[in-house]
C-alpha cells in the first residue's frame, strides 16, 4: 500500500478509524456488563441521592484498593452516556 498516494493513505486511516470504532463498542458493552453484574445503578438508586466513587465501592463491598479501577470502570460509563457526574457544592469529589 503507498502511503504517498492521498486516496491510499485515506483508505487506511478509514481502516484505523473503523477498527477502532469496534475496539471502543466492545469496551462500553464490557463496562455496561461489568455494571450490571456489580449492580451499580441498583445501588445508586437506592442511595436516592449522588454518591462519591468511595461511598459506592464500600456499598458494592469492593475492597479499597480497587476503588481507582472502579473510577476508571464509572468514568468509561459516564462517558458512554449510563451514568452522569454531579457537582454538589458541598462534596469534595465528584459524585454520580
Amino acid at each position: 500500500m503507498e502511503l504517498n498516494h492521498g486516496e491510499k493513505s485515506e483508505d487506511l486511516f478509514r481502516a484505523q478509524s473503523h477498527i477502532y470504532h469496534h475496539i471502543f463498542n466492545f469496551i462500553d458493552s464490557m463496562s455496561l456488563k461489568c455494571a450490571v453484574r456489580l449492580g451499580i445503578a441498583d445501588v445508586i438508586h437506592s442511595h436516592e441521592r449522588p454518591i462519591t466513587l468511595p461511598e459506592l465501592a464500600k456499598a458494592l463491598s469492593i475492597h479499597p484498593s480497587r476503588t481507582a479501577s472502579l473510577g476508571r470502570l464509572m468514568r468509561a460509563l459516564v462517558h458512554s452516556g449510563i451514568f452522569a457526574v454531579t457537582e454538589v457544592a458541598q462534596a469534595k469529589q465528584p459524585m454520580h
